[in-house]
């Protein structure tokens, strides 16, 4: 089988609608792909008509979750959610504070930018953005357009959008072990995304993940683009002196990044213990 487990439509910021995503897995030759679009689940709706709409004998199953912007002692990371239950109200309202403050942040940027020299707009960005929630990625594709920057990937740094970066702005983040309790509170499976990602930041201690893992925090994406063979190594190591999944996973935003989907996977065996974690929520299409 292949499984990967972290994807984004243009529900947040990629660029392919749910149904396009769907068609691209199955032309990837997934067996399972996971929707985790930014702090919403709008697109799952979508994503469960276009499995629906497949050819019959079509393997494809949709994991229907979200990726959590989160912080703690100033540093942000993300928490990969699988199968919670949308409806319930405490992890709703948080993903719905996020959302809101997303809008607010992302106008800040835009201002700073132009304070930065950069010849983008507010109006530019939510063009980039359509119906999906505004986030860094439209801002860095509007610098690109206004040719500040080459690619979306040189505006991620100091210089521009960074964490920490010059035009960056804090927006509202869950504190972690909140959301690994609220994601478990709603029958969901929590999993630390890009755990080791320094190009993008700093990054959390040891210690952080070991609390995570204490409030019940299920594994850690270990196979990703951002991290290094050395250190996929280390992190191996961490997950199993705390008893945590090892996952792998592509973080596709389809032509906004050159990522391919597939192209980290997750071990089979790692899916189905995920899966036995899960009662929120059901896969598509299993």
């Amino acid at each position: 089988m292949r499984i990967d487990l972290h994807a984004h439509s243009n529900a947040s910021d990629g660029t392919d609608s749910p149904a396009e995503l769907v068609a691209a897995a199955v032309a990837a030759d997934l067996d399972v792909v996971a929707l985790t679009d930014h702090d919403t689940v709008s697109g799952h709706a979508a994503a469960a008509e276009a499995v629906a709409a497949l050819p019959a004998g079509s393997r494809l199953t949709v994991v229907p979750g979200a990726e959590l912007s989160c912080a703690v002692d100033g540093i942000s990371m993300h928490l990969l959610a699988y199968l919670f239950d949308p409806q319930e109200p405490e992890f709703a309202r948080e993903r719905d504070l996020v959302r809101t403050d997303r809008f607010r942040r992302g106008r800040a940027i835009v201002e700073r930018c132009r304070e930065l020299g950069a010849d983008i707009s507010w109006e530019q960005v939510q063009r980039i953005a359509g119906a999906g929630s505004v986030g860094r990625p439209h801002i860095a594709s509007a610098l690109v357009e206004a040719g500040v920057v080459a690619t979306v990937s040189d505006a991620f740094t100091a210089d521009w959008l960074a964490n920490g970066g010059r035009a960056d702005v804090r927006k509202h983040e869950t504190d972690p072990v909140v959301a690994v309790r609220l994601v478990r509170a709603a029958g969901g499976v929590p999993v630390f995304a890009h755990p080791g990602a320094v190009k993008r930041g700093r990054t959390v201690s040891d210690q952080v993940i070991a609390e995570l893992a204490a409030a019940g925090l299920a594994g850690l994406e270990v196979d990703h683009t951002d991290h290094d063979e050395e250190t996929r190594v280390r992190l191996r190591g961490l997950a199993g002196e705390l008893g945590l999944l090892v996952t792998g996973s592509s973080d596709y935003h389809g032509t906004r990044k050159t990522v391919r989907l597939g192209e980290h996977t997750t071990d089979p065996e790692v899916y189905e213990a995920l899966l036995a974690q899960a009662t929120g929520a059901k896969p598509i299409g299993r």
